[in-house]
C-alpha cells in the first residue's frame, strides 16, 4: 500500500487552512498546518513534507521569502502560491522563484485538486530522473560540508535553471566535470543530452570535426557524414573541459558558433541552428592564457558568464574524511571490498593531514588501494602510512630518472615498469583482475613482466 502524500497548509487565516484541511483529507491527503512562515520552515525542515500550499500575504516572513528558503533547502519539494490578492506581476514572480502553481483565493475546487496531482507526479518524476542519472553517471552531488562547497552548492542551485555560460577553473581532480554534470541535471534541460569534449585529448586537426560535425568527402577519410558534438547537444548541455588546451584557430570558430546560434559541418554550407548550454572547464590560468596570447579574451567573456572555482583539497580539509569513507562506501556498495570494511579515527586523521596534490582524484585511487591491501576490517593509520611512504618512493623514483637520464626512450621504459609494478601490487599479482583494470590483455602483461624481469 503506497504511502499517503503529505500537504503543508500555510496560512496565516484559519478558516482557509480549515476550510482547505477538510477538502484535502476528503481526498485520502496526509495535512500539516503552519500559520505562519517561520512555522512552515520548520515544519519543512523536520517532517517528511511531500507539498507546500503557501499563502503570499501573511505576518512576518511573506511566502515569497519562504518559497524561496524553501527553495535552497529543497529545491525539488513543489510549492503552489495562493492569495487572495492575485495579479500576473505576482504569478510570474513566483513561478520565476520556484513556485509550481499560483491559484487566486478561493481556489476553484477541480483546478486546485489537478494543480496538486500534478505537483506530486512532477516531484516523483524529477526524483526517479534523478535516481536514473545517478545509475548512468555516478554520483553528482558534491560531497562535502566545508565552507566552500556549501557556497558552490548555493551556487550551483542559483544557476542550474538559467542557460547562462559557466566556466569552472580549478587543478586537475577537483571535480570540474561533477560541477558541469550537477549544472545539467539540476537544470530544465535535464531531460536532453549531456555532451562532453575533452579539448586536450582531441588533436587541433580533428577538433573542429568533433564539435561541428563533417560532410561525406569533407576531407580524406570521411566516408560518411558526421553529427558533431554541438548537434548532438542541441537542446541540452554541452561541456568543453579543457578549454584552454583549444588553438586560436578553434577558439575563434566555437566563439562564432555561440554568436550566432549556429554551426556549418566541415566540408558543407548550410547553417544548422543548435541551441545549446555550454558549460566550460579548464585548469589553466585564462587571465594569463589572454596576455601571452594563447587565449581569446572574446572568446573568455562569452564563456565566462558565471565562474565557478574549485578549491584544492588541501584547502578543504574538514572534507577528507566525509569523501574517504564516502569511497569506501561505494566501493563496498559495489561489492568490490567487504561492507564492514571501515576507517580508524586516526587513519582519518592520517589522511587529513596530506596535501594531496592529485585532489579528489587522487584520493579515490589511494581509497582503493587502502580497501583492496589492508589485512583487517578497519583500516589503520599504519597502512596509510605505509601507502604514503610507498607513493613518495615511487614519486622519487621517477623524479630521480629524470635527472638521471635524457633518454626519453629509457624514461618510458622505467615508468612502465614502475606503473605496471604498482598495479600488480594493488591488484594482489592477480594478472587478470591487473589486465582488466588497465586495459590491456593478459598476454601483454605477461610479456612485460618478463622483459622487465618483474617477479612477485
Amino acid at each position: 500500500m503506497s504511502k499517503k502524500p503529505t500537504i503543508l497548509i500555510t496560512d496565516d487565516e484559519k478558516s482557509i487552512r480549515s476550510a482547505l484541511r477538510e477538502i484535502l483529507e476528503f481526498e485520502n491527503y496526509n495535512i500539516l498546518e503552519a500559520e505562519n512562515g517561520e512555522e512552515c520552515l520548520g515544519i519543512v525542515a523536520s517532517e517528511p513534507v511531500d507539498l507546500v500550499m503557501l499563502d503570499i500575504k501573511m505576518k512576518g516572513m511573506d511566502g515569497m521569502e519562504v518559497l524561496e528558503n524553501i527553495k535552497e533547502t529543497r529545491k525539488d519539494l513543489p510549492v503552489i502560491m495562493i492569495s487572495g490578492h492575485g495579479t500576473i506581476k505576482i504569478a510570474v514572480e513566483a513561478t520565476k522563484s520556484g513556485a509550481f502553481d499560483f491559484l487566486e483565493k478561493p481556489p476553484d475546487l477541480n483546478r486546485l485538486l489537478i494543480s496538486i496531482r500534478n505537483a506530486l507526479k512532477s516531484s516523483d518524476l524529477i526524483r526517479e530522473n534523478r535516481q536514473i542519472r545517478t545509475q548512468l553517471h555516478g554520483q553528482t552531488d558534491l560531497i562535502g560540508n566545508s565552507a566552500p562547497i556549501e557556497k558552490i552548492k548555493k551556487l550551483i542551485d542559483k544557476v542550474a535553471p538559467s542557460s547562462s555560460r559557466v566556466l569552472i577553473t580549478g587543478e586537475n581532480g577537483t571535480g570540474k566535470e561533477l560541477v558541469a554534470r550537477a549544472i545539467h541535471n539540476n537544470s530544465n534541460r535535464a531531460s536532453k543530452k549531456f555532451v562532453d569534449v575533452n579539448c586536450a585529448a582531441i588533436p587541433a586537426e580533428l577538433l573542429e570535426s568533433e564539435l561541428f560535425g563533417h560532410e561525406k568527402g569533407a576531407f580524406t577519410g570521411a566516408s560518411d557524414r558526421r553529427i558533431g558534438k554541438f548537434e548532438q547537444a542541441d537542446g541540452g548541455t554541452l561541456f568543453l573541459d579543457e578549454i584552454g588546451d583549444m588553438t586560436l584557430e578553434s577558439q575563434a570558430k566555437v566563439l562564432r558558433a555561440l554568436q550566432e546560434n549556429q554551426i556549418v559541418r566541415v566540408g558543407g554550407n548550410e547553417r544548422i541552428k543548435v541551441d545549446v548550454r555550454i558549460l566550460s572547464a579548464t585548469n589553466k590560468d585564462l587571465h594569463s592564457e589572454i596576455d601571452e596570447g594563447n587565449f581569446r579574451e572574446d572568446l573568455f567573456h562569452r564563456l565566462n558568464v558565471i565562474p565557478i572555482h574549485l578549491p584544492p583539497l588541501r584547502e578543504r580539509r574538514e572534507d577528507i574524511s566525509l569523501l574517504a569513507t564516502w569511497f569506501l562506501k561505494r566501493l563496498s556498495d559495489k561489492e568490490i571490498v567487504f561492507a564492514g570494511k571501515s576507517f580508524s579515527d586516526e587513519a582519518l586523521e592520517e589522511l587529513r593531514k596530506q596535501d594531496w596534490p592529485g585532489n579528489i582524484r587522487e584520493l579515490q585511487n589511494s581509497i582503493e588501494r587502502l580497501a583492496l591491501l589492508s589485512q583487517d576490517d578497519e583500516i589503520m593509520k599504519s597502512d596509510v602510512q605505509k601507502q604514503i611512504t610507498n607513493r613518495k618512493k615511487t614519486k622519487d623514483l621517477l623524479d630521480n630518472l629524470i635527472d638521471e637520464t635524457d633518454s626519453f626512450h629509457e624514461y618510458k621504459e622505467e615508468a612502465e615498469r614502475i606503473f605496471l609494478l604498482k598495479k600488480l601490487e594493488k591488484y594482489d599479482w592477480n594478472v587478470s583482475a591487473t589486465a582488466d583494470a588497465i586495459d590491456i590483455q593478459r598476454s601483454h602483461i605477461y610479456n612485460k613482466m618478463k622483459k622487465y624481469d618483474i617477479e612477485r
